[in-house]
């Protein structure tokens, strides 16, 4: 198990309770307050605040943790239950929010993660939070508004306004130092193109970049030869019109939107995770896109989505998919599949991955349609590495079990197929248990019988 290190930085000081007494079994009290609150970031932020009854030693102690953490995840499972909850839990956390700012007593920050569904009364609260975190240095930085009719704007005064002579990307005096800054997520958070690429620029230890749902972003670069960036996510950021990554560490790609992305320089990027449509036209975008990068991927992540735009013409890019030799895992989520068909030749994309290990496939329905009989003349092969197949969305159709019988044929070194079989959706608790444990017994029923003795089957 990983052991979280905390960095005591060499400026930390605390004002030490001017009397102690230490009974002989509160060792942990002996500690030096330095480490106590080591001990603390461990804990969640109201745990640590709980603390301070202990004893005088503890009073102060907790508004020293570096991370603040605002979980609310047991009151966001109340107003999902009870919506109606949502008017006096909202005032709750911002009180409670203000509330510790307030007391907090460390210089810099390790962490700052906001969550929690807001209306525009929070919104002068939320830019004083930020401007909190800005100012003591923040490392990791998360501001995630659940989805309303309210959508906050990061506001860009958080950057000095570049003269109209001044080059784009020249760096600007700025408000804030944000040098200190290795993680930032906004979630359901509009944020122009700009403010992205100032981070970039001005950010010179940005690791992470996470964005979901932020429409004002169009054109976008993530460009530099010392960009230290090594994840990057932007998710459903659907006003996207061009984005060129040139980052020479990056790693890890989270993009919905692939037909907008120009990649150049990614020399490390081995984890992919994209959209694309399940027609030739979109499929020989994504080999293109990709013709930089796709021999050293390790893992591939594909949503394709059916347009059912193919008119009666079967598509057969992904039999001409590129060889990738260092693929080791392999995730397919297919969106509305045609039938028998369909389902058998995405095994092409396993075909071009020789030393896979792992593949996962979810089948996403949003109607059961009739199926097309099974088309034979698919290609067999046999793939000598994949131990662990997983199929989530199985219904017990004839092109589930056609799917699964060409996995148990061609991958000969199997050892484990994960079922999650597909329940039709109930409001009503007892009856959707109960759909659940037919569809359980159906998958069992049909496939045990296909499993060679050395093959084990797990049902979800």
């Amino acid at each position: 198990m990983d052991v979280k290190r905390v960095r005591v930085h060499s400026n930390f000081q605390l004002n030490k309770c001017a009397k102690r007494y230490f009974g002989d079994g509160d060792r942990i009290s002996q500690l030096p307050d330095d480490i106590l609150v080591d001990i603390l970031s461990f804990l969640s932020l109201k745990e640590a605040a709980r603390t301070s009854v202990l004893s005088s030693r503890w009073i102060n102690l907790w508004k020293h943790t570096p991370s603040l953490d605002f979980d609310a995840k047991s009151s966001l499972r109340k107003i999902k239950k009870n919506r109606k909850l949502l008017k006096s839990e909202r005032p709750k956390y911002v009180k409670w929010v203000n509330s510790v700012l307030q007391s907090h007593k460390s210089t810099t920050l390790k962490e700052f993660i906001i969550h929690f569904r807001f209306d525009i009364t929070a919104e002068n609260s939320i830019t004083k939070w930020l401007e909190f975190a800005f100012s003591k240095q923040v490392q990791r930085l998360e501001l995630i508004i659940e989805k309303s009719a309210y959508t906050y704007c990061f506001p860009e005064e958080f950057f000095t306004p570049c003269s109209g002579t001044e080059p784009k990307l020249q760096q600007p005096r700025m408000l804030f130092d944000f040098k200190s800054l290795k993680q930032l997520s906004f979630k359901n958070i509009i944020v122009s193109d700009r403010a992205i690429e100032l981070f970039l620029h001005n950010c010179p230890l940005l690791e992470q970049l996470i964005v979901h749902f932020s429409e004002k972003i169009s054109k976008l670069e993530v460009c530099g030869p010392s960009l230290m960036l090594k994840h990057l996510e932007l998710y459903y950021c659907m006003g996207l019109e061009s984005l060129k990554i040139s980052a020479p560490r990056l790693t890890t790609l989270n993009v919905t939107v692939l037909k907008a992305v120009v990649l150049e320089n990614v020399p490390m990027l081995v984890d992919l995770t994209c959209n694309c449509d399940d027609d030739n036209i979109s499929l020989r975008h994504l080999i293109s896109t990709l013709s930089c990068c796709i021999s050293q991927l390790e893992s591939l992540n594909l949503h394709l989505v059916d347009q059912y735009v193919r008119h009666g013409q079967e598509t057969d890019e992904l039999c001409n998919f590129p060889e990738m030799p260092k693929l080791k895992k392999l995730f397919i989520e297919y969106d509305d599949t045609l039938g028998d068909k369909s389902l058998i030749r995405l095994a092409a994309l396993a075909r071009a991955s020789p030393h896979l290990e792992e593949f996962f496939f979810e089948n996403e329905w949003r109607q059961l349609r009739k199926v097309r009989p099974f088309v034979n003349g698919v290609i067999r092969f046999q793939h000598q590495h994949l131990k662990v197949f997983k199929f989530s969305g199985y219904y017990g159709r004839a092109s589930d079990i056609d799917f699964v019988q060409y996995i148990l044929e061609n991958f000969v070194v199997l050892e484990k197929i994960i079922i999650r079989p597909c329940v039709v959706a109930s409001r009503v608790e007892p009856d959707r248990l109960k759909r659940k444990q037919i569809a359980r017994e159906k998958a069992k029923r049909n496939l045990e019988p296909l499993l060679p003795p050395h093959v084990a089957l797990v049902i979800l």
